[in-house]
């Protein structure tokens, strides 16, 4: 009867460096966590305090923005004008869509460094992000206002874990809470909450806090962040993801609720988001998002029976 052939060590030495590597990918994917939270979701009932991000479905999907030689950078939804407001970084200016995604008007932007995201504050009221200098501006923008210099404007920078290229990518404003927060695109990923800026009470003294919450950040799986959007009706925030293709919601203790994948197949997509720069949700819970080379999409959550 012939022995079984013992394994060679050079095998064993190579399995051993093939699982580490496994492990090692799973981790920087995130992916135990995000198969972790697909179970959970799976064998239990969906939040009635969720927004349901699951449920949207693409309406208008990749429709080109016309008319511009620079990529846009992030979105936001505008009440009173009702349109969204985006931002170019390498010829900067200040840009305003119609909610079909076609160009309203444009205004240059002096002085502001590599503008990454713009946030609505208030009627006319702005704040944009300086990714390098980790610097916030807030602006006032008039029906006639044809450019902005950020010298004129109130401003206040950061200068937390600065790493060149990796800083402010996302912006959203709880208006109620009066909480503005703002997204490190990651090394390392994290939100931060500011109270006091932009200050909107000349009576009271300038007080700015910042705060974070690491339990929130490190639950996120996903591998960086784009952009952000506060939902006043639950008050829970979305996350967007573009190496992750994902869109994370965050209940109000961080945790997470749903997911809305930016993949083909998913969602109604015929082709996968190539590069999701910016989300914004309208009044209504539409949900707008732009991705380079300047593409326009517009997901909606079917009306329930």
């Amino acid at each position: 009867m012939r022995r079984l052939a013992r394994p060679k060590p050079l095998m064993l030495i190579l399995l051993v460096i093939a699982l580490i590597m496994l492990v090692a990918v799973g981790q920087y994917l995130r992916l135990f966590e995000r198969t972790w939270f697909n179970l959970h979701t799976f064998w239990q009932p969906e939040s009635e305090q969720s927004i349901g991000l699951g449920h949207y479905q693409v309406t208008v999907e990749g429709r080109v923005i016309e008319g511009l030689d620079d990529d846009v950078s992030a979105l936001t939804f505008d009440p009173v004008r009702k349109s969204l407001f985006t931002v170019t970084n390498k010829n900067s200016e200040l840009i305003e869509l119609s909610l079909e995604g076609q160009i309203i008007r444009r205004v240059a932007l002096v002085g502001f460094g590599d503008p990454e995201a713009v946030e609505f504050i208030s009627a006319d009221t702005y704040v944009i992000t300086d990714e390098r200098q980790q610097r916030l501006i807030k602006i006032h923008l008039e029906k006639d206002t044809t450019f902005l210099d950020a010298a004129e404007a109130e401003q206040m920078t950061l200068g937390v874990h600065m790493s060149g290229n990796k800083g402010f990518e996302g912006l959203a404003y709880d208006s109620v809470g009066k909480r503005l927060f703002v997204a490190k695109e990651r090394d390392p990923m994290l939100i931060y909450e500011v109270q006091g800026f932009p200050h909107y009470n000349p009576e009271k003294s300038y007080a700015v806090h910042v705060v974070n919450n690491p339990k929130r950040d490190a639950g996120m799986f996903v591998r960086d962040l784009s952009s952000l959007q506060y939902d006043e009706r639950s008050g829970h925030l979305l996350a967007l993801s573009d190496e992750s293709r994902l869109i994370l919601e965050l209940d109000v203790d961080g945790r997470p609720l749903s997911t809305m994948s930016l993949n083909k197949g998913r969602q109604g997509l015929q082709k996968t988001v190539p590069q999701a720069e910016g989300i914004a949700m309208d009044d209504d819970g539409t949900m707008y998002l732009v991705s380079e080379p300047n593409l326009f999409y517009v997901f909606k959550k079917p009306a329930q029976p």
